[in-house]
């Protein structure tokens, strides 16, 4: 099957900030417009933002992001690398796979099969690299970005395919069958671990060939004081917890890459895909 490229290097948009290399951008720019010959999708879009951590303690500091837009499917990454071109390197690998991920869930779809072998997102060609967040000291930590918005309804499946297209450690979702907010995220002994906000209705099962285990702690109810101790205390990437107020819906309180906190609340409405 031939492959549809609709990107131009012209195409790309390209922010660079704390970083002074020539040609960078160029460089940027070729690559990610190369990202179509990978896939018979179209790549209408992309936005790529490089940028250096002003802490010279950061082992790491460059961190590279870019959103793709396929068709009108979102395609995000992120690495972090000690340079700027190697940087572009790990994103431009990381992208190339992703893409092709999407587009062999695509076709999946259009089969009705199921879009993911067992076990698939467990081995890339290249080990992932995942993010780690700057060991800012406790008392200097703030939540310093809050997002609000109406969750999505997914199924197990659908959820698991935004975590790897999204290139996200975790996904907060509303699980289809049951209407109770999920976590998906990475651990547990299969690579992929679900974790309930309430106790689900007894026989909701996961799907066995998704290979995701299912956590047998439902999440805390906390408030979000509460929350930043127990993440702190844990030393966990995130913090899965149900609203202090309601004691229903499901929060995550997360470690930014600048050492401080996010947290994410779904709205008081969530809205069913049409």
């Amino acid at each position: 099957m031939q492959a549809t490229q609709s990107l131009t290097p012209q195409d790309v948009r390209v922010t660079i900030s704390g970083v002074d290399e020539p040609d960078l951008a160029e460089l940027v720019r070729t690559k990610v417009a190369r990202i179509g010959r990978h896939t018979h999708v179209p790549v209408t879009s992309a936005w790529v933002r490089l940028s250096r951590h002003g802490d010279p303690a950061v082992s790491r500091p460059v961190v590279a992001q870019a959103n793709l837009d396929l068709d009108g499917r979102l395609v995000r990454a992120q690495v972090e690398a000690e340079g700027a071109h190697e940087a572009v390197d790990l994103l431009d690998a990381r992208l190339r796979r992703l893409v092709q991920r999407a587009a062999r869930h695509w076709e999946a779809r259009r089969g009705h099969e199921p879009s993911y072998a067992a076990h698939e997102w467990q081995h890339d060609a290249e080990p992932t690299r995942r993010h780690t967040w700057f060991p800012r000291p406790e008392a200097e930590r703030e939540v310093v970005r809050h997002k609000t918005f109406s969750i999505a309804r997914r199924t197990v499946e659908e959820a698991v395919a935004e975590l790897e297209l999204l290139d996200y450690d975790f996904h907060l979702f509303e699980e289809a069958c049951t209407g109770i907010d999920c976590v998906v995220y990475r651990g547990g002994p299969t690579g992929l671990r679900l974790a309930y906000a309430r106790r689900p209705p007894h026989g909701a099962a996961v799907a066995a060939h998704l290979g995701v285990t299912v956590s047998p702690h439902t999440a805390p109810r906390l408030a979000t004081a509460q929350a930043v101790e127990r993440l702190n205390l844990t030393g966990m990437p995130f913090c899965f917890f149900r609203d202090a107020t309601t004691g229903r819906r499901g929060c995550v309180l997360y470690h930014r890459y600048d050492g401080h906190y996010g947290l994410i609340t779904p709205a008081v409405q969530t809205v069913s895909p049409s």
